[in-house]
C-alpha cells in the first residue's frame, strides 16, 4: 500500500511570491506525520495547499493514488481529507450541534461516524450541544474544530498547530486524542504543530521546513531528542 498524501516538487504561495519551494513529503496510512519549523518558514502554506485552498504553482498532490493537484478544496473534502486550520474557525454563532451538522455537509454520503461517535470521544460536547461555539474555551473550540472535522470519517485529518490558544491540560488531552484516534480507526494525520511536548507525544516521524524547504526528516529518535527537537523550533 502507497501513502496515503504524497506532494512531490510543490510550489505555492501568494501573490506574485513562492512560500514553499519544491517541497516533497509522504504520509502512509495509520501515521501521524508532523511538520515543524519556526514561525513564517510554510507549514500553514503546506496545509492550505494540501487542502486546496491554495493552488500549487507546481508539482503535485496525490491522495490515495490520485493526481488531485488541480482539484476544489470542496472535492478534497469529499473525498476524505478532513481539514482543521490554525485558529479553528468555528461558527461562533452557532451552537455545537449546528456547528457538526454543518461539517456532516461536506459529504453528507460518506457518514462513517455518527454524532453519538464524536460525542463518545468528546463527552462534553453533547451536554453543551445546545451553546454557541463562540461562548466555548479555546480548548474547547479546539475540540469541536476537531470534531466537526471528523463527523465525515476522514481517511486523512490535516491538523494545523492545534495547541495554539490552549492550555496544557488540553494540549495533553488533544494528544491523547490524535494517538488514540489513529490506534482505533483507519485513519492519518498530518499535524503542524510547535508544542514539543504534544510533538513529542503524538507524532511518529517529522520533516522540517524551514523558508518553504524541507531541510530535515525526523525519525523517532530524533523526536524523542529535546535538545534536537528545539533546535528546529527556536527563534
Amino acid at each position: 500500500m502507497g501513502p496515503i498524501l504524497s506532494t512531490s516538487g510543490l510550489r505555492s504561495g501568494y501573490g506574485t511570491g513562492d512560500v514553499l519551494q519544491n517541497v516533497s513529503i509522504e504520509v502512509n496510512p495509520g501515521e501521524i506525520v508532523g511538520v515543524l519549523g519556526r514561525n513564517g518558514m510554510g507549514k500553514s502554506t503546506l496545509m492550505r495547499t494540501a487542502i486546496g485552498l491554495l493552488r500549487a504553482r507546481a508539482g503535485k498532490v496525490v491522495f490515495e493514488g490520485e493526481d488531485i493537484t488541480r482539484e476544489s478544496a470542496d472535492l478534497r473534502a469529499r473525498r476524505g481529507i478532513g481539514y482543521v486550520p490554525q485558529g479553528r474557525e468555528i461558527f461562533p454563532h452557532l451552537t455545537v450541534l449546528e456547528n457538526l451538522q454543518i461539517g456532516r455537509l461536506v459529504n453528507a454520503g460518506r457518514g462513517r461516524y455518527a454524532l453519538d461517535e464524536v460525542y463518545q470521544w468528546f463527552p462534553f460536547l453533547r451536554e453543551r450541544e445546545r451553546q454557541r461555539g463562540g461562548t466555548l474555551s479555546g480548548g474547547q473550540q479546539e475540540m469541536l474544530a476537531i470534531a466537526r472535522a471528523l463527523v465525515n470519517g476522514p481517511s486523512l485529518l490535516l491538523l494545523d498547530e492545534p495547541s495554539d490558544g490552549v492550555q496544557p491540560s488540553i494540549v495533553q488531552e488533544i494528544g491523547a486524542f490524535i494517538v488514540d484516534l489513529v490506534a482505533r480507526k483507519a485513519i492519518a494525520v498530518l499535524l503542524v504543530e510547535q508544542n514539543i511536548d504534544l510533538i513529542q507525544t503524538a507524532v511518529h516521524r517529522a520533516y522540517v521546513l524551514e523558508k518553504g524547504s524541507v531541510v530535515a526528516n525526523l525519525e523517532s529518535d530524533d523526536i524523542r531528542d529535546t535538545e534536537r527537537l528545539t533546535e528546529f523550533l527556536s527563534v
